[in-house]
């Protein structure tokens, strides 16, 4: 049993107790009150202020990499909208773009979104509509090439009808898919984030016509009760 610094025992009523606990405020909704309250004890929240990251989805790409390793010293990177910023930061880490892991600097991370960011070091940011016509160019003159993994972590803004949020965000997930399509380089990689519901079947079938491998996985630092689970296509065919 575990002790207090004062050398008492502490029960596991005890230790639910430390949970952060958030009164409902006058015109805050019960369910941003509930929010509020996951966040405060979410250990994926805390673990990212401790450490550093703009959001608890760096764990995510982390979790991901680690199954499929495609965060290289060295990959040069596209990680469309990319706001908050935790998936570049991880990015910028694994690909040793500052050199942190002995030698020489390595790999490059472009990050794409439509509003301006605070800088990540080791990480290009730009203001831009992937879907434009002419992004997938400007992409490739920043790059100095094509891209060895394009990533997304998107979601279309919330409609509060879960069958509408699923279309919405598989038919931006299918828009950045045809961009990687346009800037990835052969045998490169493309994640992306779903939402289930029965509509992703034709993402499947576009990916696996382009790529070896199409995976599907729910990493751990993905919420138990949400829908999320995210897209790995390796190895594309060019």
């Amino acid at each position: 049993m575990a002790k207090t610094p004062t050398g008492k025992n502490t029960s596991g009523r005890g230790q639910r107790d430390l949970k952060v606990k958030v009164k409902s405020a006058r015109g805050r909704k019960l369910s941003s009150t509930r929010w509020l309250q996951r966040q405060l004890n979410d250990p994926y929240v805390k673990r990212a202020q401790a450490e550093g990251y703009r959001g608890r989805a760096a764990y995510k790409i982390m979790e991901l990499d680690d199954k499929y390793r495609f965060l290289v010293p060295g990959a040069r990177v596209v990680d469309l909208g990319c706001a908050p910023g935790g998936w570049c930061q991880v990015a910028v880490k694994r690909c040793n773009v500052l050199g942190d892991k002995g030698g020489k600097a390595q790999g490059t991370i472009l990050g794409i979104d439509l509003q301006e960011m605070e800088p990540i070091a080791g990480c290009d940011l730009y203001q831009l509509d992937f879907m434009e016509d002419d992004a997938d160019l400007k992409v490739k003159e920043w790059l100095g090439g094509k891209a060895d993994v394009v990533m997304s972590d998107m979601a279309a803004s919330s409609s509060g009808h879960k069958q509408t949020d699923h279309l919405r965000i598989i038919a931006l997930c299918e828009a950045a898919a045809y961009f990687a399509f346009d800037v990835l380089e052969e045998g490169g990689t493309f994640v992306a984030k779903v939402l289930a519901g029965g509509a992703e079947g034709d993402l499947q079938k576009i990916l696996k016509q382009r790529f070896e491998k199409v995976g599907n996985i729910k990493p751990p630092a993905s919420r138990a009760d949400s829908s999320e689970k995210f897209v790995v296509a390796t190895g594309f065919r060019g």
